[in-house]
């Protein structure tokens, strides 16, 4: 694991126990998915290269936009999804058919794989990725190396 890495990882597990809030990405007080990938940006990269707008809990659901993939593609570095290292940015369709809504960050790979994420109903935590999240990635990107 790079240093970079490292540093990724770790700035995301000092958002484990943070509450899930809906929109907010405030370490301890609460962030979602979102909010939390938000977070270990300004701590590891700086300032944001944009606060998103007001977005429902659907995620363009109805309308079947990828706002969260194009937001994704705008600011992160695509990878292909068997090239797996410590920090990068996971994707997720949490159902077939449905929009890609769910964000974590992938903290342990190979047989002990793992990822951070805030989750609806629970606070920031590192779960395994197992088979049944494993199938839910569509995309997987990197932090860039600086901001332009």
């Amino acid at each position: 694991m790079t240093d970079r890495n490292a540093r990724i990882v770790a700035a995301a597990r000092g958002w484990i126990g943070t509450p899930y809030r809906h929109q907010a990405a405030t370490k301890g007080a609460g962030t979602d998915c979102l909010g939390l990938l938000r977070g270990v940006w300004r701590e590891v990269l700086g300032t944001e290269p944009e606060h998103p707008p007001a977005y429902s809990m659907d995620w363009s659901e109805p309308s079947r936009c990828e706002v969260l993939w194009a937001a994704a593609e705008r600011h992160l570095v695509p990878k292909p999804l068997d090239r797996e290292a410590p920090g990068d940015v996971l994707l997720f369709r949490m159902r077939d058919g449905s929009v890609a809504k769910h964000l974590g960050i992938a903290a342990r790979i190979g047989a002990e794989a793992s990822f951070i994420h805030a989750y609806s109903g629970h606070a920031v935590v590192e779960s395994p990725l197992s088979a049944p999240w494993r199938r839910r990635i569509v995309a997987r990107f990197s932090f860039p190396q600086e901001v332009l």
